[in-house]
Order: C-alpha cells, then sequence, then structure tokens
C-alpha cells in the first residue's frame, strides 16, 4: 500500500505568497487609477476656479448703459430748438437729475470761450446769446460713467493674497447744456467711450503681508 503524498509547507506557502501579492498589485492599481482620476478631476475644477474670483461694477447715474447712448441722446438736444422740458426725458433732468452740476455764468464764459482775441461775432448764436443775457444765462454739466472690476490670474494665488490682478473696463460720458428760460442755448458732450486699465498686486508674504507692514512700521517708529 503506497503512502499518500504529502506536499512539502514551503512550496504552499510560497504558493500563498505569489497569491498574496497578485492581489496587492491588483488593488495599487485600482489605487493608482482612483488617484489619476482624482487629480484629473481636481484639475477640472480648479481650471475653472477663475469663475470664483470677485468682480462688481460702480456707475455714476443711471441714465444711460452705454457711452454710445448717452451720445445719442445729447445729440437729440437742439440748441435754440430744444426746451428744457424735454430735456428730462432723454435723460438730461436739470431739476431732479442724477450727478448734475449748476455752472455759473462766469465759468460758462470760461468754457464757452476758447480765446479772449476770438470775436464774438464768431462764436455760436446760442453762445453769443449767453453773453448778451449774461446772468440769466444758466448752465448744467452732466456726468455719467460706469466701470466693472474683474479679478483675473490664478484662484489660489489670489486666494492667498499673494497676487491678484484686476481688469477694470468701463466708459466716462460729460454733457455741458446752457439754458436761458425754457430753451437751450447750447450743447456740448466729451468722454471716453472706452476705458481699459489693469492692475496688480504682489504680496510676497501673502496673507501675512498686512502682519510684515504693521510690524515694519512699528520698527520704524
Amino acid at each position: 500500500m503506497r503512502n499518500p503524498k504529502i506536499e512539502p509547507w514551503g512550496q504552499a506557502g510560497v504558493a500563498g505568497g505569489k497569491a498574496a501579492s497578485a492581489r496587492d498589485q491588483a488593488t495599487s492599481a485600482v489605487q493608482s487609477r482612483f488617484g489619476l482620476a482624482c487629480l484629473l478631476v481636481a484639475l477640472a475644477v480648479l481650471s475653472g476656479c477663475t469663475a470664483l474670483l470677485p468682480r462688481g461694477s460702480s456707475s455714476t447715474g443711471a441714465a444711460f448703459r452705454s457711452f454710445d447712448e448717452a451720445r445719442v441722446a445729447a445729440e437729440r438736444i437742439v440748441a435754440l430748438k430744444t426746451q428744457t422740458s424735454e430735456l428730462g426725458p432723454l435723460g438730461f433732468d436739470i431739476r431732479d437729475g442724477l450727478n448734475v452740476t449748476l455752472v455759473s455764468y462766469p465759468e460758462i464764459v470760461v468754457r464757452l470761450t476758447p480765446h479772449p482775441g476770438v470775436p464774438i461775432s464768431k462764436l455760436d448764436a446760442g453762445i453769443r446769446q449767453c453773453i448778451d443775457i449774461q446772468m440769466a444765462c444758466r448752465g448744467y454739466v452732466f456726468r455719467f460713467d460706469r466701470e466693472d472690476r474683474r479679478r483675473e490670474g490664478n484662484f489660489w494665488l489670489d486666494f492667498f493674497n499673494v497676487s491678484r490682478t484686476t481688469h477694470l473696463t468701463g466708459w466716462r460720458f460729460e454733457a455741458l447744456i446752457v439754458v436761458s428760460d425754457d430753451t437751450v442755448l447750447f450743447r456740448n458732450y466729451s468722454g471716453q467711450a472706452r476705458t481699459e486699465k489693469m492692475e496688480t498686486q504682489t504680496n510676497p508674504l501673502g496673507p501675512f503681508q498686512p502682519a510684515g507692514e504693521g510690524a515694519g512700521a512699528s520698527l520704524l517708529k
């Protein structure tokens, strides 16, 4: 009668070790793929973090949404024809309008007469009439503007106050309207149809910059 073949314990241990190693490799591969997926998701999220940066706007007067809109309205004002009652609907309310400044007669003369040597006869009819009636002539300056602020650049550098870049865009419009009684004698306008500038601030100490500046100021005292 033959004795059954008995496998040595060493060989069984080697087989078990190989199986465990295979399981570890499979687990490691899964973890690597999961880590890579998380990294790709994080990069995708961070690439859109600029949308989280602050933005804002400020405006002076709410009559117009753009420079061109204000310009078109101003050009509808006709000297020696348009009545003061028509100015309000056009966006230039001389009584209850926002950001309107009453201009005195001496200042009107300074604004409307380019040089003392220019003959009065060469000036516009409305300006000549204003000079003739003097104190009965009144001027109004309207100022409208808008500025939009948008932070750009790396989200984390901005978040930790290391580097901040602000993009500012907007427009400015100013109109001078000279009236007497109920009639417009003269109108003129100026401004910038588009303004744009970049502001960059770098803080090497990041969020600790204010504390460092405060400590430096204390040492200098």
